[in-house]
């Protein structure tokens, strides 16, 4: 009798320790299915350095572009993003550090001298409202013009002048929209141009953008425009195939500029391209060339050959650039001529 109650006795505690088993195992489960849809942050970014050398002008002389036109051994910037995407919502915080990153961010500095942090290139919350809608807010980069700040995201190293003088961010309001048929549209409410930490003037511009994406094509219609100035800009590419690629950009800035830009990539290999920037541009009222004379029309053709050799995360970029002006302004060993030649070695390392 008593051997069958021992036996009673083990059997219900080892079905009870059974059950409390199962019932660990399972919250040891729910509590995994939570973690993971709390997604982990992210870190990504990258480096870039360069060496740069005129061929046929004096040592400290460079386009009129923005960013790699340092002589000698020079430094691009260090770029960290920080972001987190939940189901539909996150965050971004890119950071910049070094001579590109400053510059990007210029006038950060020169609204707040007394303290600017001087390395926010991007911050900004969204909301994914459902499939179709998304709207953000805070600091983000330009939706206008082919090139961007990021080296990891030009095929070539140096910029363009149409990217160089118009908007690098955007701090305020926008709603991205997809619509049927490959369409999207995009509308936005901004502080002044490049005004990412507050908004000095009590003034705002409108921002618009019309696109639409069809297989290997796509092309964007931008506009910014405020009470005393607009700029009206396209860009398109179309990957003709796997190995040929065609970029093009137009703009027009009241009182400011217009240019128009070719862009034409060829891949002989999965890591290995060449490609050629043709670039006319016209200043009608900033003064770049001459110094910051305003009275004359002042014009600049680019012609940018690059090679992008890919190790891994490592790009390599040797590249050529030649820069003519209708006007003499570049110094050289025989005086003032309307040209400059120059020579770039690029390394960029993303992670």
């Amino acid at each position: 009798m008593k051997k069958t109650i021992y036996t009673i006795a083990i059997t219900m505690f080892l079905l009870n320790f059974t059950n409390a088993q199962e019932v660990n195992i399972e919250s040891e489960e729910n509590v995994m299915e939570e973690d993971t849809s709390k997604k982990q942050l992210s870190i990504t970014g990258s480096i870039d350095v360069y060496f740069r050398k005129n061929i046929d002008a004096d040592f400290s002389e460079a386009p009129a572009s923005a960013f790699a036109n340092l002589p000698g051994f020079s430094l691009g910037m260090a770029n960290v993003i920080i972001s987190q995407e939940q189901t539909n919502y996150g965050f971004t915080a890119d950071l910049v550090f070094g001579p590109r990153g400053e510059d990007a961010t210029f006038l950060s500095s020169f609204l707040r001298p007394e303290g600017s942090s001087n390395i926010i290139n991007q911050l900004y919350t969204y909301w994914n409202v459902n499939d179709k809608l998304t709207l953000t807010l805070g600091n983000f980069n330009t939706f206008l013009g082919y090139e961007v700040i990021s080296p990891t995201d030009n095929f070539n190293y140096s910029t363009s002048y149409m990217f160089s003088y118009g908007p690098f961010s955007h701090t305020g309001f926008k709603a991205d929209f997809v619509l049927p048929n490959g369409f999207s549209l995009m509308a936005g409410v901004f502080n002044p141009t490049d005004a990412t930490e507050y908004n000095p003037l009590n003034e705002f511009a409108t921002g618009l953008q019309l696109g639409y994406e069809n297989g290997g094509l796509g092309i964007w219609l931008n506009g910014l425009f405020s009470e005393d100035f607009s700029q009206l800009d396209v860009t398109a590419n179309y990957e003709v195939n796997n190995k040929l690629y065609i970029g093009l950009n137009a703009t027009h800035a009241t009182d400011s500029f217009y240019g128009v830009a070719g862009y034409l990539q060829y891949a002989t290999a999965d890591n290995l391209k060449f490609g050629v920037r043709l670039e006319r541009f016209t200043d009608t009222g900033l003064g770049i060339f001459s110094g910051g004379d305003l009275d004359n029309e002042e014009s600049a053709l680019d012609i940018t050959f690059s090679v992008n050799y890919v190790i891994g995360n490592l790009t390599i970029v040797p590249e050529y650039r030649m820069d003519i002006f209708n006007t003499n302004v570049i110094q050289s060993e025989s005086g003032l001529k309307d040209s400059i030649s120059s020579f770039v070695l690029a390394a960029i390392y993303d992670f």
